[in-house]
């Protein structure tokens, strides 16, 4: 099944596959996309992956979780981005992006959080956000998702998972507001409003989830999928289901860890999933595919080794796949 189409809205994907978002922190200061990014998205769209879902670009310069990462604050990065999103789609791709803003997590001069309570590490401590901060960043987010659609992404990620702000809130080990947004679901359902009316409806909205936290008194499958559910009204066509991140904490990662996280998300909310997780083995994607446990898989770490993976191995699963015209001399 991992080489079956599938379809969102109106995009086929011409396999279950996707490249999630990785930080590649090769932007310059001002956040421009450079001949990098078309090289390292464009290998990976000729490699064969369905859906390529670029690294989380920023909404805002002190939302960055460097100074070198992708930047979606001013109009001017739309050319550069639009580049990112024109080799994707010659060589086959879906083209998507992940927002996001990094919250208290950033390593930018002013990081600011739901509360000032310090990741740790050599993290600086976080400013609270005020509710002016709090109109602001969603209203960056807003004009973000705006520059998306003119750059001309098929999907957009909005990032609420790792820690980073939109998850901040969500977390109850890192909001301890004593107003309304106390409830973090107000801050992610001003967000998804805001995005939504000017994402175009005819294109897909995915959101990116920590289902747990390993720690007690965290965010669990079934906290984070009510937050999903409280917002899904609004157009959320996909959840993309990873974990942890916002507590330092080790995990006992397996390939396929969070695999039944995926499972739990896509029961509780009824939509489609993507699930991962250290996953190397397409035997074992087709399996989570099949089982139910998700609709597409996620491969991250074994991409940037190896580009062309789902071209390389689809005899694995008994797939003649087709190769690019270019490489076909290459072909097992």
């Amino acid at each position: 099944m991992l080489y079956e189409s599938y379809k969102i809205k109106n995009f086929v994907l011409k396999n279950r596959a996707v490249m999630p978002p990785m930080c590649m922190y090769s932007a310059d200061e001002q956040g421009y996309a450079n001949d990098f990014h078309l090289v390292h998205y464009g290998s990976r769209a000729i490699g064969g992956v369905g859906l390529i879902i670029q690294e989380a670009t920023a909404v805002s310069p002190d939302g960055r979780i460097s100074i070198h990462d992708l930047g979606i604050w001013d109009d001017s990065h739309i050319p550069g981005l639009k580049r990112i999103v024109d080799v994707i789609h010659q060589n086959g791709a879906v083209a998507g992006i992940q927002i996001n803003h990094a919250g208290r997590k950033s390593k930018t001069e002013n990081p600011i959080a739901p509360s000032a309570i310090n990741y740790g590490g050599d993290y600086k401590a976080p400013r609270e956000m005020t509710k002016k901060d709090i109109k602001e960043v969603v209203e960056s987010f807003k004009q973000s998702a705006r520059r998306a659609n003119e750059a001309g992404y098929d999907l957009l990620e909005i990032h609420g998972a790792h820690g980073y702000l939109i998850f901040e809130f969500l977390s109850p080990l890192s909001n301890q507001r004593d107003d309304e947004y106390k409830d973090g679901t107000l801050f992610l359902k001003e967000v998804v409003e805001a995005i939504t009316s000017v994402w175009p409806k005819e294109k897909i909205l995915a959101i990116r989830i920590s289902a747990y936290e390993y720690v007690e008194g965290g965010v669990t499958p079934k906290t984070i999928s009510e937050a999903i559910n409280s917002v899904k009204h609004l157009g959320i066509d996909i959840v993309d289901v990873s974990s942890g991140g916002n507590i330092q904490v080790k995990i006992n990662a397996f390939p396929g860890y969070q695999l039944d996280l995926a499972k739990m998300v896509r029961r509780e909310t009824k939509l489609p999933v993507m699930g991962g997780g250290l996953i190397t083995d397409l035997k074992l994607a087709d399996h989570a595919i099949g089982s139910n446990r998700c609709d597409l898989v996620y491969f991250g770490r074994v991409l940037l080794r190896d580009p062309y993976l789902i071209l390389n191995h689809a005899d694995d699963l008994g797939i003649d796949i087709e190769f690019p015209e270019q490489y076909i001399r290459g072909k097992k």
